[in-house]
């Protein structure tokens, strides 16, 4: 068979591996696989576009196979490393890559050029529309557990859904959920994180098949079948089929609560794929969309950043009350006198103020890596780290309160020491109530 080498704007046949196809997108050469359908005639095609993170063509082999037995041309590919991370990505550039792929799907024997489409999982579902708004050659769009929101308040509400499901209630949740995400967003470490998917929704003029499971918990389902809905009947778009599949998750697999993945797919969901990318071809389509699912809450816009919880603003506070705190016991190696002046409740503020502002630290990027999935062990609503950072926190202030009056009521030397320490304390305070570990 032939593969083909592409740029995004001109195909050109390559030789290659039986399926085997690579392809070129914004300098990049990407690699993937037609999994091609049995049989003579011209097939329908479909370009499959990654859900967010690491991805190569196999993780959606099982999909490909079974989209081939329908009778449908499916490329696979593996997902690109240069400029994608979690700190980097660009939908616009995901998107190029898809249309690379669809150039290459369409150039390739025995596949119908006029019927060549993108399938988008959860990323993908921005990626895809994005795909078919910049080009015509896109013959249609599939979306599984698309959003209809931005990624920060997509990012958002998923944590705050698993959170609660976890029994975690109070501060964690909104540092988590809010204060976090607009900290990362305004630090420019989450990328595409106000990207919104309506206006590129308005330019789709392809049909469009939007699949959600009923219980998917990363993306607020409910909402985004009424956001496609109204989007592409404002703007006469009235090609669509918006199916909820139930007992499914946020991939369509099967599922219990949404929160656990099974074995399996949610039964019709392939068969519907394939029948509704075959039927294309014997004329416009009905509109026909599923009413929403129920969700648990809705999702919320985050505000912007006030200019006190700017990301340097924040690290500078952390770092300084940190600093303070270490001065008190660095300081000790030089002392010369051997009684120290409020030696006890001046070594619990430096104490206690090194593990609060340490600990958060520690705490704070186990969160942000995933740990927010997965809490563990809840008491009294909080995490068992949560609720340690949150005494500790407390053991800060009563410690920062008794160094003060001691010191005032003395009136005893080691001004500079004590002094540094019950700066520390202040800066602490007000930095503490911002992520949550001096609110219930």
């Amino acid at each position: 068979m032939l593969a083909a080498v592409v740029a995004v704007s001109s195909p050109a046949p390559a030789a290659a591996p039986a399926g085997d196809v690579s392809f070129t997108s914004h300098g990049v050469t990407l690699h993937g696989t037609v999994v091609a359908p049995e049989g003579g005639g011209l097939a329908p095609g479909i370009v499959m576009v990654h859900g967010s993170g690491e991805h190569d063509r196999d993780d959606y082999r099982a999909e490909a196979e079974t989209f081939a037995k329908a009778g449908i041309a499916t490329l696979i590919y593996d997902k690109r490393t240069e400029g994608y991370s979690l700190f980097e990505r660009d939908y616009s550039v995901l998107a190029d890559d898809a249309l690379a792929a669809v150039q290459t799907l369409r150039s390739r024997p025995g596949v119908d050029p006029a019927r060549v489409g993108v399938w988008g999982l959860s990323e993908g579902g921005w990626v895809a529309p994005l795909a078919a708004a910049k080009s015509e050659d896109v013959a249609f769009a599939v979306t599984v557990g698309a959003n209809g929101v931005s990624p920060d308040r997509q990012q958002s509400w998923a944590f705050e859904t698993y959170l609660r499901h976890g029994g975690v209630t109070g501060s964690l949740v909104d540092m988590v959920a809010s204060t976090n995400i607009r900290t990362l967003a305004g630090a420019g470490a989450f990328p595409e994180a106000g990207y919104d998917p309506v206006p590129v929704l308005e330019k789709v003029r392809q049909p469009v098949l939007g699949l959600w499971g009923e219980l998917d918990r990363l993306t607020p389902p409910g909402e985004a079948v009424r956001i496609f809905r109204e989007t592409l009947e404002r703007t006469g778009n009235r090609q669509y089929t918006l199916k909820v599949f139930p007992q499914a998750q946020h991939g369509l697999r099967r599922t219990t609560n949404g929160f656990d993945k099974l074995d399996g797919f949610a039964p019709g969901y392939l068969d519907l794929v394939g029948s509704w990318v075959n039927g294309l071809k014997d004329g416009p389509l009905r509109p026909s969309a599923d009413p929403p699912p129920r969700q648990e809450s809705e999702s919320v816009a985050l505000a912007p950043l006030a200019w006190y919880e700017s990301p340097w603003s924040q690290i500078g506070v952390w770092a300084l009350a940190l600093l303070a705190f270490a001065a008190y016991p660095v300081t000790a190696l030089f002392r010369r006198r051997k009684s120290v002046p409020l030696a006890r409740p001046a070594r619990w503020l430096a104490s206690t103020g090194l593990l609060a502002t340490a600990g958060f630290l520690a705490y704070y990027v186990t969160l942000s890596a995933g740990g927010a999935m997965t809490p563990g062990p809840v008491l009294f609503g909080r995490t068992l780290p949560w609720l340690a950072l949150q005494l500790i926190a407390v053991g800060v202030v009563v410690s920062g309160v008794v160094t003060a009056v001691s010191w005032w009521r003395r009136d005893e030397g080691g001004g500079l020491r004590v002094g540094l320490a019950l700066a520390g304390a202040v800066l602490f305070v007000p930095w503490a109530v911002h992520w949550g570990l001096l609110v219930p």
